[in-house]
């Protein structure tokens, strides 16, 4: 299987298992722990580096339902701010945007990475990522609310985003299921079914991004709010590197990086 390169790093098949950490510069999210006001995100991002962090994952908008809205130009502003507390630092930051335009804006920093949860569906955004010549994380896209309701359309939807990277020039990519993605009609039952076969997006011959931390889904089992998922979320992250998890993102990176390695003694055992 390729392995993706960021700026020095290695994922894919022989390779670490690597944690990306999660840093929200929005007030909005699901989790309220993982915000981070601009003037604390360096703060932030070295504290889980010395985690185990070998990615930070830098995101200024919250994607939960019921968010209030916000214009690409707040978001964009508020990247801004929080890459200025970043340049220079040397960290691998991943920026975590579905809008072409937020990422123009990230392009005048120094990021390493891309996380796009709407899997390159915007041409332009295409173009940008294949311009500027970094690796992206990509989650299965869907057109339209109900076009991601089983498993079949998952890997549906991840055979368009691996055309988009193929028809744009961009080789360098990790895949996202979407574990978890937030969609009318869309019910817990699939993103478990998602779970229990991860290892078939093998399949894609690229890395694969496992991003469930402190997710509803996982709440729903264990009935407690995002502050109580913690435990949960490290048991099923273990569980999915067993199935073949390359890069696990998440919010809590020392406890998860101990799961991780566990999972790794194990699964290098077989």
């Amino acid at each position: 299987m390729p392995r993706c390169l960021i700026t020095g790093l290695e994922i894919g098949e022989g390779a670490p298992v690597r944690l990306m950490g999660v840093i929200n510069c929005s007030p909005e999210s699901f989790f309220l722990g993982s915000f981070t006001p601009a003037e604390a995100v360096y703060a932030r991002a070295c504290a889980m580096t010395e985690e185990g962090a070998e990615i930070i994952d830098l995101g200024a908008r919250s994607t939960a339902p019921g968010a209030p809205p916000l214009s690409t130009t707040d978001e964009a502003a508020r990247m801004d701010r929080a890459l200025s507390e970043l340049d220079g630092s040397g960290f691998r930051v991943s920026v975590d945007t579905a809008h072409a335009s937020v990422f123009e804006t990230c392009l005048r920093h120094d990021i390493a990475a891309v996380n796009d949860i709407s899997g390159l569906s915007n041409p332009e955004y295409a173009r940008l990522v294949a311009d500027s010549g970094l690796p992206a994380f990509l989650m299965a896209s869907c057109r339209s609310p109900g076009d991601a309701l089983t498993l079949h359309d998952t890997h549906r939807n991840l055979l368009r985003v691996v055309s988009r990277c193929q028809a744009a020039g961009i080789p360098e990519y990790i895949l996202d299921p979407g574990i978890g993605l937030w969609q009318t009609g869309r019910t817990p039952a699939l993103d478990w079914e998602i779970c229990r076969n991860f290892q078939d997006f093998r399949r894609y011959g690229r890395p694969l991004l496992a991003a469930i931390s402190r997710k509803t889904f996982l709440g729903n089992v264990v009935e407690k709010p995002p502050e109580g998922r913690f435990s949960a979320s490290l048991a099923l992250s273990a569980l999915l590197v067993e199935r073949g998890a390359d890069v696990v993102r998440t919010h809590d990176v020392a406890g998860t990086l101990d799961a991780v390695r566990v999972a790794e003694a194990l699964r290098e055992g077989e």
